[in-house]
């Protein structure tokens, strides 16, 4: 609730949608109990409640999926009641398969909704055909007012969250690469520290999950939420969503960071052949990834403020280049010398032009 009252954000897409959810209990059971004047309409408000989903296409897919569900698990029971005359018998006969029927992957989630149907149709005494129409008219009535409610009511689009979970993204990735050159320019690092880093661009295969969840979940939310609906859209449109070739361009980057994190962790293992590079090669090396480390924090700057075209100043860009040049003349000198050190070197240097090609897509610079 604090995060909520602070701004916006997903704590407060949150509270929005429980106190949505909430509202469409009580309406339903207004309509239904208090309006039509039923005593046992729990059914409507029930359905109503759990079907304020994240999205107004998952509401609609999800009523249709529990509706059916309901309608399977009324008549089954009203069956097994009508055919054993007893309720425990009724209940032993038809909620195992109703169990059974629960995993059929058409119903997705809802399928649990056909057994307790049936457990509640039965447990309210005499089974009538007109008590199972009831009671499935409630849960339309239960369907539409959630839906209803979901829709007409600050309807959730996720476009927020795509945004954010992309700017996270650069962020970690530019905090992984100053972790990597503060502890490559102490000089004292080992396969434990190594494994820390292996342990960080874990971390970013994770996020980058969490981007791909949270782009469908925003193309989701943009179904069914047309024209007048968006007037009363959650978050601002004022600011573009990035474009999909931004997370792969980031995936590409967190595989980047991997593929490093893993020649370092290889170069200090005492079973393996190669070397890392030592001395002012190393500390070159550092600034480079630092520098790399800090045009991915301006991205990630960029995307919070609603822009796509964060870029590094001229002299950073300068800089690079120099520690390029600077380390290829180092690579040079290390053939000379040897292949151990050499081949470590070498596949960092790649790995550092490809992390540099992609944080500036357009070329600048090399």
């Amino acid at each position: 609730m604090r995060a909520a009252w602070r701004g916006p954000g997903r704590e407060r897409d949150l509270v929005v949608q429980s106190l949505k959810a909430a509202v469409a209990a009580v309406i339903a059971w207004l309509v239904g109990g208090v309006w039509m004047g039923d005593p046992l309409a729990l059914m409507a408000p029930w359905v109503a409640l759990v079907l304020v989903q994240a999205t107004v296409y998952s509401s609609l897919v999800q009523g249709a999926r529990q509706f059916g569900a309901i309608c399977v698990g009324a008549l089954l029971a009203s069956g097994a009641q009508a055919l054993t005359g007893d309720t425990t018998w009724a209940l032993a006969l038809s909620v195992p398969v109703l169990m059974l029927l629960a995993n059929w992957p058409r119903f997705g989630d809802q399928g649990i909704y056909a057994a307790t149907t049936a457990l509640f149709t039965l447990a309210a005494g005499t089974v009538s055909l007109s008590g199972v129409g009831h009671r499935i008219g409630q849960a339309a009535l239960g369907a539409v007012i959630g839906v209803a409610v979901n829709a007409l009511i600050l309807p959730p689009i996720h476009l927020r969250d795509v945004r954010e979970n992309l700017a996270a993204l650069a962020r970690e990735v530019g905090d992984v690469l100053h972790t990597v050159a503060a502890d490559l320019r102490e000089g004292e690092w080992d396969a434990q520290t190594a494994a820390g880093w292996l342990g960080s661009s874990a971390g970013l295969e994770h996020r980058v999950e969490a981007l791909h969840s949270a782009r469908r979940w925003s193309q989701e939310s943009l179904r069914l939420t047309y024209a007048p609906l968006r007037a009363l859209h959650r978050v601002p449109h004022g600011a573009a969503l990035p474009p999909v070739e931004e997370d792969e361009r980031f995936g590409r980057i967190t595989g980047h960071v991997t593929a490093l994190t893993r020649a370092l962790a290889v170069s200090v293992d005492d079973n393996r052949t190669p070397a890392p590079p030592e001395g002012r090669a190393l500390r070159s090396y550092a600034r480079m990834l630092e520098l790399i480390g800090d045009a991915c924090r301006v991205q990630a700057e960029s995307l919070r403020e609603g822009s796509l075209h964060g870029r590094p100043d001229d002299e950073t860009e300068k800089a690079l280049r120099e520690l390029h040049e600077e380390l290829q003349d180092r690579l040079r000198a290390h053939a000379r010398e040897g292949a151990a050190h050499t081949a470590v070197l070498g596949t960092l240097l790649l790995q550092a032009e490809n992390l540099w090609a992609e944080t500036m897509p357009d070329g600048e610079g090399q």
